[in-house]
């Protein structure tokens, strides 16, 4: 897992995805939802990996997340992607999240999560991912 305590840290990998917090989204103490985060945060992984893959991947696993602020609405949410390992038929896919907070203007890590995903055919069995050149 990438150091989250690091001074001036800055994104890792590439940006996969960005989307704003809105209302829809939050609890009842104003926040969005954690659940929400991870979905997009799946939607992140899945891009990229299947990028990688050469077609459809599945989630199979999410390793080591933790939620280092709340995620206010209006927050601007960017989504970064850095494939750690690439197995036979499996990606590892680090997911990084950062928000640009419209009302303290900060720039802060807001979560990161390590994904597995599993390259999978037509019939939703396990395939090989393409050697790369």
């Amino acid at each position: 897992m990438i150091e989250l305590e690091q001074e001036d840290p800055i994104p890792q990998g590439d940006l996969a995805l960005q989307i704003t917090a809105l209302p829809r989204e939050t609890n009842g103490f104003g926040d969005i939802y954690g659940g929400w985060l991870v979905n997009q945060m799946d939607l992140a992984g899945t891009a990229m990996s299947s990028k990688i893959a050469g077609g459809r991947v599945a989630t199979v696993a999410i390793d080591r997340m933790a939620f280092l602020v709340p995620v206010a609405v209006g927050a601007q949410l960017s989504f970064y992607t850095q494939a750690l390992e690439i197995g036979r038929s499996s990606i590892r896919m680090m997911v990084e999240v950062w928000s640009d907070d419209p009302l303290s203007s900060e720039w802060r890590k807001v979560t990161e999560a390590v994904f597995v995903f599993v390259a999978i055919d037509g019939s939703g069995r396990t395939r090989s991912v393409p050697r790369r050149a």
